[in-house]
């Protein structure tokens, strides 16, 4: 599998809720929730791009884009 290297959060702010689900499952404690209760990408250079923010929103509000470093070690 390849590494992966952090491109961009996206976050729709529209559709998020402010639940703190993303805030909570964050290992690396990169997500806060701001001054309007929406979750904001802080410390985007400790992400290791585990998707966990992006899988567990119940809103969809959240994507991870990341680009592949190295070559692929598949089947």
């Amino acid at each position: 599998m390849a590494k992966l290297k952090l491109k961009k959060h996206h976050i729709n702010r529209d559709w998020c809720k402010g639940c703190s689900i993303c805030v909570e499952l964050c290992p690396k404690n990169v997500l806060e929730l701001d001054d309007q209760e929406k979750v904001s990408a802080l410390r985007t250079q400790d992400c290791i791009c585990c998707r966990l923010c992006e899988l567990r929103c119940p809103d969809l509000a959240i994507e991870i884009e990341t680009l592949n470093l190295g070559k692929k070690i598949g089947i």
